[in-house]
C-alpha cells in the first residue's frame, strides 16, 4: 500500500508474459506503440466525468520513453532549458523543489517560488512573484501532486495564469495521471509514469506535449540524447525510435491501460476518491492526523499522515507484523510522515480496511 511502486494485477503480469514484436524492425510494434498512446492520450485527457475535450487546441501529443518516471521530469527541462533561460520553479514539496536542480544542471536561472510543504499552491502568490519578477520568464515547472507530502495541488488557475503571461508550463502529473483528473489541456509537457496509478511495473515515463512545447524543444541546444524529447515527435510517423524500447514493459503499460478505460475513468476516480475517503476517516478514529493543514487539500491518491518520528517504526511493524508495506515521508520529514497509498489497483475500501485494521493493531 505505498503510493509507488504500487501492487501490479494479474492482468498485467500475464500481458508481459507474452510475446513481443523487435521494435527496431517489425511494423506490428509502430502500430501498437501508435494504439497505446491513443489510450494513453484518453486518460491524460480524461475530464471529471471520464471525457475527453473535444477542442483540438486542448490536445497534446503522446509519448512514452524508456525509462523510471524522473526520466520525464530530466527530459522536460532538458528538452526546454537552454543555458541562461529563466525558470519559475513553484514547490510545495520536495519534487517541486527538485526541479530548480534540474534546471541548474542544463545551465537554466531557477527561480523558487516556495510555499509552505503541508499547503498547496495558489495562484495569489505565482502571481506576485510574476509581478516582482526584473525579468520574464521563459518556462514554469510544477508538481500536481506532491507524493511525499500528499497534496494535490489546483492547478487551473495558476495555469491560466501562465498562459497570460505566455510562460510555457511542465507539469508533474506522476502520481496523479490516472487516479483524478488533471489539466492536461492547460500545460505544456505533462509528464507521467507507469507505476503509480496505471499499477504496472516502474520502467515508463509518459509525456504529454503541446504544439508550442514541441516548437521550444526544435529550437533548444539539447546536449544529451537519451533525454531529449524532440526525436519522439514523428518517432512513430518515421517508424524509428531513439532506441530500442522496453517492449514488455510496454505491453504491461497498455494492459493496465485496458483496465482503466473498461471500468470506465469516472469510475476509476469515484474508486480513488471513495478509498482516500475511507482512509482519512479510519485515520480520523486512530487519533492521526492529516500532514496537509487543510484535509481538502489531501490528494485522492495518497495519504500522509503526522507521526512525529515513529514512521520508520511503524513502517517496520506493519511489514513485519502484518504483510503490509507503507511509505514514510522523505528528506527532512523522513520519521515524521507515514504515507498510505490508495492509488492505482490498491485504491480499494478493502485494501484500506484492512491496511487500517493493521495500524490500529500496531498503534495498540
Amino acid at each position: 500500500m505505498t503510493p509507488g511502486p504500487t501492487e501490479v494485477p494479474a492482468a498485467v503480469r500475464q500481458r508481459m508474459a507474452e510475446p513481443t514484436p523487435n521494435p527496431d524492425v517489425e511494423p506490428e510494434f509502430v502500430a501498437f506503440y501508435r494504439e497505446l498512446t491513443d489510450k494513453l492520450a484518453r486518460i491524460y485527457h480524461a475530464d471529471r466525468s471520464g471525457e475527453s475535450p473535444r477542442e483540438a487546441a486542448e490536445r497534446r501529443d503522446v509519448v512514452v520513453l524508456g525509462g523510471e518516471g524522473i526520466l520525464g521530469l530530466e527530459a522536460a527541462v532538458a528538452s526546454l532549458v537552454d543555458p541562461g533561460d529563466r525558470v519559475l520553479c513553484l514547490s510545495n514539496g520536495l519534487y517541486g523543489a527538485g526541479f530548480a536542480d534540474f534546471v541548474e544542471d542544463y545551465g537554466g536561472e531557477a527561480v523558487v517560488c516556495e510555499v509552505p510543504w503541508e499547503e498547496t499552491l495558489d495562484r495569489g502568490t505565482v502571481e506576485a512573484r510574476l509581478d516582482d519578477a526584473d525579468e520574464a520568464f521563459d518556462v514554469a515547472t510544477m508538481v500536481h501532486c506532491e507524493t511525499p507530502t500528499g497534496t494535490l495541488n489546483d492547478l487551473d488557475p495558476i495555469l491560466d495564469l501562465l498562459a497570460d503571461r505566455d510562460v510555457l508550463t511542465v507539469v508533474d502529473a506522476v502520481s496523479s495521471l490516472g487516479g483524478t483528473p488533471v489539466p492536461t489541456g492547460k500545460v505544456d509537457v505533462c509528464l507521467g509514469a507507469s507505476q503509480k496509478c496505471f499499477s504496472a511495473p516502474p520502467g515508463l515515463a509518459t509525456c504529454a506535449v503541446s504544439d508550442r512545447a514541441w516548437e521550444r524543444i526544435e529550437a533548444v541546444e539539447n546536449e544529451t540524447y537519451y533525454a531529449d524529447l524532440e526525436p519522439w515527435r514523428t518517432a512513430a510517423e518515421d517508424e524509428w525510435f531513439p532506441y530500442t524500447h522496453l517492449t514488455a514493459n510496454l505491453y504491461g503499460l497498455d494492459a493496465a491501460a485496458d483496465l482503466l478505460l473498461d471500468e470506465g475513468l469516472e469510475g476509476v476516480f469515484d474508486r480513488h476518491e471513495t478509498a482516500a475517503r475511507r482512509c482519512r476517516e479510519r485515520a480520523a478514529d486512530l487519533g492521526l492526523e492529516l500532514y496537509p493543514a487543510e484535509e481538502r487539500d489531501s490528494s485522492p491518491t495518497v495519504t500522509a499522515l503526522s507521526v512525529d518520528g515513529r514512521a520508520d517504526e511503524l513502517q517496520r511493524a506493519m511489514r513485519e507484523d502484518h504483510e503490509i508495506v507503507l511509505a514514510t515521508g522523505l528528506g527532512d520529514l523522513e520519521d515524521d510522515i507515514l504515507r498510505i497509498g490508495h492509488m492505482g489497483h490498491n485504491a480499494r475500501v478493502d485494501r484500506v480496511d484492512r491496511t487500517m485494521d493493521a495500524l490500529e493493531a500496531v498503534l495498540d
